[in-house]
C-alpha cells in the first residue's frame, strides 16, 4: 500500500480589483485537457502549502506572490483514481507581474457566478460556491436581527 494515498494540491483564486477571478485552461496532452481550473499545483514532500503555491504561481503564471498575501478560502476533497485529492484554495488579491499562460492553453478573468457555466475539474467545482460566498459583497443589514 502507498505510504500516503492523499494528494495535496494548492490553488489560488487571484482576484482583481473589479472582482474578476483568474482561471487557466488545462493544455492538450494533460489529464482533463480543456477544463478550466484555478492555477496551482502539487505540494512537494516537506513543502509548506503556501510556499508550494507561491512556487507554482511563479512557474505557471510568471507572477510573484508573497506567502503573506495568501488567505485560506476553501477546500475540497475528492477521489482521484486510486488516490484521494485534497485541494486547498487560497484567496490572493496582491501579486507582482502580469499573469501569463506559461503552462496552460489559456487564461480567462471571470466573475465567480460565471464559473458554473465553465467545464471544470470535479475537485474545483465545490470550491466555486464557497468562493462566491467569500467574495460576495456584504448585504445591508446583514447580522441585524429581525424585529
Amino acid at each position: 500500500m502507498e505510504k500516503n494515498p492523499t494528494l495535496l494540491v494548492v490553488a489560488a483564486a487571484l482576484v482583481r480589483a473589479d472582482g474578476a477571478v483568474l482561471l487557466q485552461q488545462r493544455p492538450a496532452g494533460k489529464a482533463m485537457a480543456g477544463l478550466w481550473e484555478f492555477p496551482g499545483g502539487k505540494v512537494e514532500p516537506g513543502e509548506r502549502p503556501e510556499a508550494a503555491l507561491a512556487r507554482e504561481l511563479a512557474e505557471e503564471l510568471g507572477i510573484v506572490v508573497a506567502e503573506a498575501a495568501l488567505a485560506p478560502a476553501a477546500f475540497a476533497s475528492a477521489p482521484l483514481g486510486e488516490r484521494h485529492l485534497l485541494l486547498l484554495l487560497y484567496l490572493c488579491r496582491e501579486w507582482a507581474g502580469e499573469p501569463e499562460a506559461l503552462d496552460a492553453a489559456g487564461l480567462k478573468w471571470v466573475r465567480p457566478a460565471e464559473m458554473h457555466a465553465l467545464p471544470m475539474p470535479p475537485a474545483d467545482v465545490p470550491v466555486v460556491e464557497a468562493l462566491e460566498q467569500v467574495l460576495a459583497p456584504p448585504r445591508d443589514g446583514a447580522g441585524d436581527r429581525a424585529r
